[in-house]
Formats: C-alpha cells, sequence, structure tokens
C-alpha cells in the first residue's frame, strides 16, 4: 500500500500544478492554432489534438523512464574556434526545434495580420488542414511536455503518480483551451498579445536548447532565459495591452462626444 501514500498525493498534486503552470504556452499555441480550423470543427480539433498528446506523453515518459540517459549522450559535436562550439544530443535538438518553429509560426501570423492575409490565408487553409493542424497540435504539445515529464521524473520515480499527472493535466487543459480561445475570439486584440508572447517563448526554448547544447557563439556561452524574467516581460507585455486598450476606449469615446457636441451645435 505504499505505493498509495500520502507522500504520493501530495507530490501529484504538484506534478498536477507543474502541469498547468509548465502548460501556458502549450495553452496559447493550441488555442492560436486550432483557429487554422473551420469554425464548428476548432473545439473538436483541440480535444483531439490534446487527447491523442497524453496518450503520446505517457509513452514519452515510459520512454524517458527506461532510456533517460540516451536522451542525454551527445550524438554530434560542432566545434569552430572563436565562432560556434555546440555539442549536441536529442533533448537540446527537440527544445531547438520547438523554440525555432514556434517563431516561424508567431512571425509568419503577426505578418499576415500586419499585411491583411489573415483572412484569406486562414479560409485556403481550413480545406484541407484539419489532419494536419491536429499533427501539429500533437507533435508541439510533446515539445512542450518534454521539460515537464523530466521535471515529473525529478520529483518521484513512481509512474503512477507521473501518469495520473500527466491525464488530469491533459483533461484541465482541455477545458482550459476552450476557455482560452473563446477569450481569443472575443478579444481580438489580445491575439497580437498571444502572438508576442508566443514568439517569446519560442526565444526562451532556443536559449534552453542552446544552453543543454552548450552552445558558444564567437565564445559567450548561450545562458538559458530566466523564467522569472519571461514571467515578468509578459506581465509588463499584458499590462501595456490593457492600458493601452482602455486609453483607445477613452479615445473613442472623447471622439464620440466631441462629435454629439459639434452637432447639437
Amino acid at each position: 500500500m505504499e505505493t498509495l501514500s500520502i507522500e504520493n498525493f501530495i507530490t501529484l498534486a504538484m506534478l498536477i500544478l507543474l502541469q498547468l503552470v509548465l502548460g501556458f504556452d502549450n495553452l496559447l499555441y493550441i488555442s492560436l492554432e486550432s483557429k487554422k480550423a473551420p469554425q464548428e470543427k476548432q473545439a473538436f480539433v483541440r480535444r483531439l489534438g490534446i487527447g491523442l498528446a497524453i496518450f503520446l506523453r505517457i509513452g514519452l515518459l515510459f520512454l524517458l523512464v527506461s532510456v533517460i540517459s540516451y536522451f542525454q549522450d551527445t550524438l554530434f559535436k560542432i566545434e569552430l574556434t572563436g565562432l560556434f562550439i555546440g555539442k549536441f544530443n536529442i533533448h537540446s535538438l527537440i527544445v531547438l526545434f520547438g523554440g525555432g518553429f514556434i517563431i516561424y509560426t508567431a512571425t509568419k501570423e503577426i505578418w499576415h495580420m500586419i499585411s491583411l492575409e489573415e483572412k484569406s490565408t486562414h479560409e485556403n487553409t481550413k480545406k484541407a488542414s484539419v489532419a494536419n493542424i491536429v499533427v501539429m497540435i500533437v507533435v508541439m504539445n510533446l515539445v512542450f511536455s518534454f521539460d515537464s515529464i523530466l521535471s515529473a521524473i525529478a520529483l518521484t520515480n513512481v509512474f503512477w503518480v507521473m501518469a495520473v499527472a500527466i491525464i488530469v493535466g491533459g483533461i484541465l487543459m482541455m477545458w482550459l483551451s476552450d476557455k482560452v480561445a473563446n477569450f481569443l475570439k472575443k478579444n481580438r486584440m489580445y491575439e497580437v498579445l498571444g502572438l508576442f508572447i508566443l514568439f517569446l517563448v519560442g526565444v526562451m526554448l532556443l536559449s534552453e536548447g542552446g544552453h543543454l547544447a552548450h552552445l558558444e557563439l564567437f565564445d559567450k556561452e548561450i545562458t538559458p532565459m530566466n523564467k522569472a524574467t519571461f514571467y515578468f516581460i509578459l506581465v509588463i507585455m499584458l499590462l501595456v495591452d490593457i492600458i493601452q486598450g482602455k486609453y483607445q476606449k477613452n479615445l473613442m469615446k472623447l471622439k464620440e462626444k466631441t462629435k454629439q457636441e459639434t452637432s447639437e451645435k
């Protein structure tokens, strides 16, 4: 009965909380990516993508528990003294790929907004991309989950605790993804903020991947972005966006009031 000890249940609660905290960026990506699907299929796409990812996460957990040392072993090295030095393993390559892809996705969506191509792009994508969107949600879900799974392994060696945390975290993510998607739909102004946060997440992952690979550029070692710094920037961006939004509304009210006063005269 040791497996049902109070210690294991406390660890389970900590892991579920960890899944939610570390899953914020994943949640944002899922909400933005699912928008490319037809309106009536967006909720289905989110739930299917997260549901498949839950099973694959458990598989990844089992794999990591069994062969974790292989993920840390160096696959290859690049040594250009004074320019570029790096020792790459599977973990660092996955994180670097995830960071690069997220930056690409966020930049592409921001560009579409600037060039007013968002609507036509989404319309062209809707017809044949539902399966692709689900695949991308699953793949990126696994990329985002890599660090949380490694953190879980560091906290406990009890498999059922880690597996239950993944399942509960996934179910909560299904529920929260609909909330986030509906919020972004009703408040389009925050969609731009979401994309810039996603871009920042990509930069954070690149710095983390660079640190894992012991990258050195021009004899300067790459250090990971501090999580406290990331959340501080995120809060500042959110506050600026909220203040900017209220300022714009006040300007609109002032213009409307001035217009009415002018027409009355």
